[in-house]
């Protein structure tokens, strides 16, 4: 059968919540881009460019990937790497950065189809993934929580909202009780919403240079993170979620592709997406077998935002801040409490714990973010302390597990 007749065959009110959460979840990550953007000098022209085609690139990608194989994989782009690609700009130029965006793309795309990501998710055991995904996680955990201070009563009855609904309204997905208990908070308590303005914007096309000094300085790590990152923590979620496996070599080969996309389009990289993935794959977003739809609804909800999107960030920054950080909270609670399970559960105990507080702790080194030395370090130290932990006999099976078809 076809992909939208599957779509339409599997689609329920529980993973069309779920896509709609994640789907809002990734478009106010496009406030990161833009404060980072901001911040490092950049023009908001150029911000909302950026931005614009992140969604548009990333949610073409996020259509093929999940009704290709049937499983949660939204597609969006690398947090750390959109740092980095902000800060880079203003020292080799934007032509330059994006010239090493598609070499680091290239690197990507190649690792995947030569099937080499087995070896990495060989020396990067589950238990340190799922520490970085959890250390990760764990700030929209305590997002949720915070509004508790200074937002008392419409994060008191949101929470209890989903709650009661999770346990009473057994048919009603607890995140749409939730969103509409905000809603109408919000419309009760008369949220200003008058600066909202409306624009309309597409991608726009650059051709890329090619520097030594941007590959080193951020096309290289860019690469890495890909790599060492992005798709195990991608892989690590839906794994951890009931999925007996995920095609971690074709979700880093078409990352690597995407990205290579993005370069023409002012945009940093393609991969798939922690937070979103745990969003789309976690129980709340229904059976098992239907949970694919939900990354689907992200897809679309960023191919039609995109052009729409300066008028979507002027709707999200009229918000009161607390609705998403709650919403984006109790969409990853069962997510964050299955990570937590499996990094202190098993093997690889001191690694993990490290994994778990380096990502916790947000350090940077030689401008790469925790996410990445959380792995390495973590990896690192388990093989220091650990080492019988590893079992580097299973190679075929491993990499068999993570082979795409």
């Amino acid at each position: 059968m076809s992909a939208p007749r599957d779509f339409i065959r599997d689609l329920n009110a529980d993973n069309f919540s779920a896509g709609l959460v994640a789907g809002i979840f990734g478009l106010s990550a496009g406030i990161i881009h833009i404060s980072a953007g901001l911040a490092a000098g950049l023009s908001q022209e150029f911000t909302l460019i950026w931005v614009i085609s992140y969604l548009m690139i990333n949610g073409l990608f996020g259509l093929f990937m999940p009704a290709y194989y049937r499983l949660p994989l939204p597609m969006a782009n690398s947090i750390p790497g959109a740092l980095l690609f902000a800060s880079i700009i203003p020292v080799v130029g934007l032509e330059a950065a994006l010239g090493a965006t598609l070499i680091a793309g290239a690197i990507s795309l190649v690792v995947g189809l030569a099937g080499w990501m087995g070896i990495v998710m060989r020396l990067i055991p589950m238990p340190i993934v799922m520490g970085m995904v959890a250390g990760i996680l764990l700030k929209f955990g305590t997002n949720m929580v915070m509004p508790l201070q200074n937002a008392m009563l419409p994060a008191v009855v949101m929470i209890l909202a989903f709650f009661f609904s999770a346990r009473f309204l057994r048919r009603v997905p607890p995140l749409v009780v939730a969103m509409l208990v905000g809603i109408a908070y919000m419309a009760f308590s008369g949220a200003d919403f008058s600066s909202v303005e409306f624009s309309v914007k597409f991608p726009e096309v650059i051709m890329p240079t090619f520097t030594l000094e941007a590959f080193l300085a951020y096309g290289l790590p860019l690469a890495l993170i890909l790599v060492g990152m992005e798709t195990p923590a991608g892989v690590g979620l839906v794994k951890g979620m009931g999925f007996k496996s995920a095609p971690a070599n074709a979700i880093t080969a078409v990352g690597g592709l995407g990205t290579m996309v993005s370069a023409f389009f002012n945009l940093h990289s393609t991969c798939i997406a922690a937070p979103m993935t745990g969003i789309c794959s976690g129980p709340e977003a229904g059976s098992h077998d239907k949970r694919w739809v939900a990354a689907v609804i992200v897809g679309i909800i960023f191919i039609v935002a995109a052009p729409f999107y300066g008028f979507v960030f002027s709707l999200i920054e009229a918000m009161p801040s607390y609705f998403i950080a709650i919403i984006a909270g109790l969409a990853l609670l069962r997510v964050i409490g299955s990570a937590m399970h499996m990094t202190f559960s098993g093997k690889h105990e001191v690694g993990a714990m490290f994994s778990f507080l380096i990502a916790v702790s947000g350090l940077q080194i030689l401008g790469i973010g925790a996410s990445f030395w959380a792995l390495v370090l973590g990896a690192g130290i388990s093989m220091l302390v650990e080492f019988r932990d590893f079992d580097f006999s299973s190679k075929r099976e491993a990499t068999k597990e993570v082979k795409t078809a």
